[in-house]
């Protein structure tokens, strides 16, 4: 496998060229549900999703902004290239100079300093019903420029910064989208087609560099298409800093999760990173389909040095930034579970097309519908 290869799989979600998209698309595909009933379906997973994943974490549902100012430096950058850029505008009418507003890619960095506007204490935090634009995204079945997340923050302590805390935390989202699941097909059993395996119950933990180990000469997207052929539901530890083959698993931006303290004391093998994302193999598209990432938020000292390992340091100087190097805001762990990629998972859906509605290419709708699938308008 060429170096060029691994390199070009760290970033750029989505599938790229048209041509490959109607080539994975399945063609034997019936949905399960109709579309008003699609739509009953989603409802029930997103009150159970909401209120049992606050129930497990002790969160509370809160507000959360679809803009933020350019100068804060909470937008969500998504990645270390700057490849992914904000939608930005000026607003506000009478004043100069206008406000620079940026549309949120993700509210990742703003539910950090949220926790203590909140008045969140040790073991609480929020969970908001986000919404967010990602232009920058090559739209196929399972990326989309509108983005809605569960984005959920919770205050933590110092001695919790190890991956049994992290594992544990993960284990209890897993039950939340499982007992989702179990809970939505009781209630619309079309859903249970004897055409697709049930849930898998058990995650499995493997770590970036263990996953690498099993198929070291693959890029990233291949690896994780491999290993879920074992294991149809992981999470994967670690994302973010530099593996033996000299690549990290995916580029992630500096200045939330904690993708470079060394955990070897704690996996007995050459190892970083407190975070990682949960994947599972969907039997719909068959293909991997990842429905969130989290992880242990930075430390200062963390901080620093992901800004230095990603050339960064300027942005030491930013309002978020500043709050994280004066204390004036908790540690915490956090995440981001994408909701449409987790009614797609859960309702047997083809598209993201038929769990949200957004805008898509003729080129692509057109291609969906020589599968039967009808993407929402």
């Amino acid at each position: 496998m060429a170096a060029a290869d691994k390199k070009a799989d760290l970033a750029g979600p989505g599938i790229s060229t048209y041509e490959e998209v109607e080539k994975i698309l399945p063609a034997d595909y019936t949905p399960l549900l109709p579309p008003r009933k699609r739509m009953a379906a989603l409802y029930e997973i997103k009150d159970y999703i909401e209120k049992n994943l606050s129930r497990e974490l002790n969160l509370q549902m809160v507000q959360v902004p679809l803009i933020v100012e350019r100068e804060s430096g909470v937008n969500d950058m998504l990645d270390r290239d700057g490849s992914r850029t904000p939608v930005e505008f000026p607003c506000g009418l009478g004043i100069a100079p206008r406000l620079n507003a940026q549309v949120v890619q993700a509210a990742t960095k703003w539910k950090r300093p949220a926790l203590a506007q909140f008045g969140c204490q040790m073991g609480e935090g929020i969970c908001t019903d986000m919404r967010a634009v990602r232009k920058d995204y090559f739209l196929d079945h399972d990326h989309s420029s509108y983005v809605d997340q569960w984005d959920w923050e919770r205050v933590m302590s110092a001695d919790q910064r190890n991956l049994a805390f992290l594992k544990d935390v993960v284990r209890k989202i897993w039950k939340v989208i499982h007992g989702a699941g179990k809970h939505v097909q009781e209630k619309f059993p079309e859903l249970r087609s004897g055409k697709y395996l049930d849930l898998p119950e058990q995650l499995t933990f493997l770590h970036a560099e263990e996953i690498l180990e099993m198929f070291p000469t693959l890029p990233r997207k291949q690896r994780e298409t491999q290993v879920l052929q074992n294991y149809p539901a992981v999470f994967i530890i670690g994302i973010g800093y530099v593996l033996a083959d000299g690549y990290p698993h995916e580029n992630r931006a500096a200045d939330y999760d904690d993708w470079i303290t060394d955990t070897s004391s704690m996996t007995g093998k050459a190892t970083h990173g407190l975070n990682g994302d949960i994947l599972v193999w969907n039997p719909v598209t068959r293909r991997r389909h990842e429905l969130t990432s989290m992880g242990i938020r930075v430390t200062k000292d963390t901080l620093v040095k992901q800004l230095e390992a990603a050339g960064q340091m300027e942005n030491l100087k930013l309002p978020y930034h500043q709050k994280i190097m004066n204390d004036e805001i908790p540690l915490s762990i956090g995440g981001g579970i994408g909701q449409a990629r987790t009614f797609m998972y859960l309702l047997r859906a083809a598209h993201l097309g038929e769990v949200t509605v957004t805008v898509w290419p003729k080129q692509l709708k057109d291609i969906c519908a020589k599968r039967n699938i009808h993407v929402l308008e």
